[in-house]
């Protein structure tokens, strides 16, 4: 599963096998998702080094075989480095290829895949304890990582190695782990870990940059209020034009100064004497029309018509399509990926930011070339060097480029060395210099640098920095000089001098603020303290960049292969904020009226209603979200969700644990998860009665703790995901009992916070685990009140500039789908149980047809920035470019944030989607029995 959390964002989806095809009748059409990639011709081992490609090692020792490694020296994703290096794979027929059920080498046993079909027909999710596990490790790593990411998710990078290896892995990734290790596989041999970086900040005075007087005085440098001219000049200076309106717009959006500068910028003489000097069909400058662009989307103009121009549609025409020497010479290039005449490599980041900021993918060559600037030392270039040129850090280079790396996600990796050096370059005083051999500080350097830390989370170094320049700033009249000897206030260095003094960030501040107008008020209000931002979080969620037509997230960027869990998990969150009740009901209809994904199937090829394989969690999941918009369980995408429900609690155990564990599972309800989900639609349904064996099977989950495990019929640990979902579930009966593991179940949630408020999950300190305490507690919510607002506080630390979430603290910055969705819907703190949200008023919109092909890149990875680099494992490798295969819903997959810590729970949680948007919103339980 890697990619199921990438899918579940590798979600450890916990293995619900409800992956198997609607019927077999549909068997016949699903066949295309299972044909393997035809076999690839790797590159010679050797080529792969410590900063060149990736190795991937896959153990076939199962099945008889030894451990065979293949090499990619320029791999996308961890799928593909898979088939690049020189393997086949076969997905499941539920999942799609995403999720890797077989692997074959053409080095062993003839290219066989295995398991072969006789031991795994890889219809359905293959159970925990026999499937292929995806584990990672970086440069410099000498033990593996279960991979937080699918294998179609995660993003390789330069002297990474990942591993196959088939068998039993445990939720967290503790065991199963590959038998050889990363040095043991690696071409160009052990990489050594980068020197040590400070732990903790110089020592220095507090101290704070004076922003209104800054602004003062860059206001009173525009002549006329809109522009800047140079002493002695009468020509607009364009460029510190476009920094003082960075200026300006950081510390308000709305600033009239702002607007009125770049009004001018925006008049077509101005757009065209600075960005296109040499004429109608010339080559635009690349540096002008980045900036331009970047003012547009700081002021609110739109890039694509400024000053009579496409800006942003300009800087990908002019992209340069190969290197120097390669071919026809290309007027304006060096390398692929720069931008045509753009010669520094500020102006290349700047040029990936405004198209990021501007929803627009950068092309990947583009965004790699930011990489290939990066020094030894982990700095980057400001000059557009060409591989194994001469490298010299710049620190306001590096600030910019990591900017920039961070938004478009997927290069954590170099975002860690790029933020180690910038650390390891601060002087004592607090400042940057603006070279690495300088000794004294630049007001400029440090203000990108401490802009960058800031973003990355390292507030207290970004304050030294601050309070270096508090002590450089002119006072009263407000600028800042060149460097430490200038005497005289500059715009280059005020401006950003500014823009880190107010503690925003060019990407922050050219990111649109959305906060749609819901179609209807909320009809919750969050809980107390200081949450995340619901409108930014809505906006992601339904940005069709990643919501394919407003309607799916897709497992795998560009497949068209619906991950129906995940879309599901989306709904839930619209519905938990009631901010976008339009693209909600969007969803719901597609879902509800027989909509297709790209590949032609509904969402009933998803819980395989109609067949043996029915799985309880995916059909309980779909059912409760049409209860919680008032549609009819019993009639949605024409079928009887509840009466499947019904029809599939298992008599008595099967021979096949994966089918029915025990007397009142629901088939192929292999979490507690799937479980759970089950139990709230048959009961929100007024099927209490018949929810009756479920139940107690669900009871006798419990461990004395008052906690529940991952997994349903293998061994598992208890976990925070599970636990909340269950007390959800047991939450809607009266009776004592019930809300007696209710109570014990929340005091075990309550005692698992971190200090900083988080909640352990399979991927680490987890957003999805967070977001699901959060409904946990608030079923009693007059009593957990500060642990509710430290959670959701945590939850604010986690979201991005884009308004979606990480996985979790300790991996990628990257945003993801499925943690994004379940920390929007968490934070309202509303129960699954009691989740409701009303869309009489709302407009239907036709059900876009589909042409029966892949959306073909309609969605972005679900993780741009993908998920988290935590210690837990991914199963298989299922995808999820903008969602995830199956969305199931348990542990660290459960939340249907799937961590990636269990494998196992990775698949089934996948299949549930499970996170519970339910939050037992500010509502009291009577409590029976012990008093608070």
């Amino acid at each position: 599963m890697g990619t199921e959390q990438q899918a579940q964002r590798t979600r450890p989806r916990r293995r619900f096998l409800s992956l198997v095809t609607a019927s077999f009748l549909t068997l016949g059409a699903a066949v295309a998702f299972l044909t393997p990639p035809p076999v690839a011709h790797a590159d010679p081992i050797e080529q792969c080094t410590a900063t060149t490609g990736a190795i991937v090692a896959v153990d076939f020792g199962p099945f008889g075989g030894k451990v065979r490694r293949g090499c990619d020296t320029t791999p996308t994703t961890g799928y593909e480095l898979l088939h690049t290096a020189g393997f086949t794979t076969t997905g499941t027929v539920h999942d799609g290829p995403a999720f890797v059920c077989r692997i074959g080498n053409g080095s062993f046993d003839s290219g066989t895949q295995y398991p072969t079909p006789d031991k795994e027909p890889c219809t359905v999710t293959p159970q925990a304890t026999a499937y292929w596990s995806y584990w990672i490790a970086s440069p410099g790593q000498r033990n593996w990582t279960y991979s937080p990411l699918g294998a179609m998710a995660r993003n390789p990078k330069p002297g990474d190695v990942d591993a196959w290896v088939y068998g039993a892995t445990s939720i967290g990734g503790t065991s199963g782990k590959p038998a050889f290790s990363p040095d043991d596989v690696r071409a160009g041999g052990v990489v050594t870990p980068d020197p040590a970086v400070p732990t903790a900040p110089p020592t220095v005075p507090a101290g704070a940059v004076d922003v209104p007087a800054a602004l003062r005085w860059i206001t009173g440098k525009l002549t006329d209020g809109e522009r800047v001219v140079d002493d002695g000049a009468t020509a607009p200076n364009h460029f510190l034009t476009t920094e003082a309106v960075f200026a300006l717009t950081a510390a308000d959006r709305k600033s009239p100064a702002a607007k009125k500068a770049a009004d001018f910028l925006a008049t077509p003489a101005q757009t065209d004497a600075y960005a296109y000097p040499a004429g109608k069909g010339g080559i635009p400058d690349a540096t002008a029309a980045a900036r331009l662009a970047l003012v547009a989307e700081a002021t609110g103009k739109d890039p694509r018509a400024f000053g009579g121009h496409d800006l942003l549609g300009d800087l990908l025409t002019y992209v340069c399509p190969r290197d120097i020497g390669d071919g026809d010479p290309v007027d304006g290039c060096l390398t692929k990926g720069d931008f045509r005449t753009t010669g520094q490599s500020d102006a290349q980041a700047m040029a990936v930011i405004a198209l990021l900021g501007g929803g627009v993918t950068p092309p990947a060559a583009a965004v790699h070339r930011l990489v290939g600037l990066q020094c030894e030392d982990g700095g980057f270039s400001g000059v557009l060097i060409r591989s194994g040129g001469w490298c010299d850090s710049d620190p306001i280079a590096t600030g910019l480029i990591t900017l920039a790396l961070q938004r478009a996600g997927g290069y954590g990796a170099i975002v860690q060395q790029a933020r180690g050096s910038l650390k390891k370059s601060q002087l004592p005083t607090g400042a940057w210099p603006s070279a690495p051999y300088e000794t004294t500080g630049s007001p400029a350097a440090t203000a990108w640098a401490a802009q960058a830390l800031r973003a990355l989370g390292d507030d207290a170094f970004a304050d030294a920095g601050l309070s270096w320049l508090s002590k450089r700033q002119f006072l009263p009249a407000g600028g800042f000089g060149f460097d430490e000897n200038d005497t005289d206030s500059r715009m280059f260095a005020t401006a950003p001098a500014a823009v880190a003094g107010a503690k925003s960030d060019l990407v922050l501040l050219t990111t649109e603020p959305a906060d749609p107008t819901p179609t209807t008020p909320p009809t919750t209000t969050p809980p107390a303290g200081d949450g995340p931002d619901l409108g930014k979080g809505t906006a992601y969620l339904a940005d069709r960049s990643r919501l394919v037509q407003g309607r799916y997230y897709e497992s795998g960027a560009g497949t068209g292969f619906a991950d129906y869990g995940l879309t599901i998990d989306g709904a839930y969150a619209l519905a938990a904020t009631g901010r976008d009740n339009t693209t909600l009901r969007n969803i719901v209809d597609f879902l509800d009226k027989g909509g297709k994904d790209g590949t032609g199937r509904t969402v009933n090829d998803w819980t395989l209603i109609g067949t043996t394989y029915a799985g309880g969690g995916s059909l309980g999941k779909a059912a409760l979200l049409a209860e919680a918009v008032g549609r009819d369980p019993r009639h949605f995408g024409g079928q009887d969700l509840i009466g499947a429900l019904a029809k599939g609690i298992c008599p008595a155990k099967s021979e096949t644990p994966q089918q029915c564990a025990a007397k009142g599972n629901y088939t192929y309800a292999t979490s507690v998860f799937s479980q759970s989900l089950g139990v709230i639609a048959q009961v929100r349904a007024g099927e209490g009665a018949a929810a009756a064996e479920p139940v107690a099977f669900l009871k006798g989950l419990q461990s004395p703790s008052g906690a529940w495990p991952s997994l349903i019929g293998e061994p598992s640990q208890d976990e925070v995901d599970s636990t909340a979902m269950a007390a959800m579930a047991l939450d809607l009966l009266p009776d004592a009992g019930s809300q007696t593991a209710v109570d014990k179940a929340i005091a075990w949630l309550a005692a698992q916070q971190k200090d900083d408020g988080g909640f352990p999950g399979a991927s680490g300190n987890s957003v999805n685990s967070a977001a699901l305490a959060v409904q946990g507690m608030s079923l009693d919510a007059a009593k957990y009140t500060d642990r509710i607002a430290k959670a959701r506080k945590f939850l604010r630390s986690q979201q991005n500039g884009d308004g979606g979430f990480r996985i979790a603290k300790e991996g990628q910055a990257g945003s993801d789908v499925r943690a994004s969705a379940q920390a929007v819907g968490g934070a309202t703190g509303i129960s699954f149980g009691l989740l409701t949200r009303d869309l009489n008023g709302t407009t239907p919109e036709p059900v876009p047809s589909t042409s029966g092909r892949p959306s073909g890149g309609n969605g972005s990875p679900v993780i741009v920035t993908p998920g988290e680099s935590g210690g837990a494992g991914s199963a298989g490798g299922s995808a999820s470019g903008a969602g995830s295969t199956s969305g199931s819903g348990g542990g660290g997959l459960a939340s249907t944030g799937t961590q990636v810590g269990a494998l196992a729970v990775a698949s089934l949680l996948l299949v549930l989607g499970g996170w519970a948007v339910t939050r037992a919103a500010g509502r009291r339980r009577e409590r029976t029995g012990s008093g608070a």
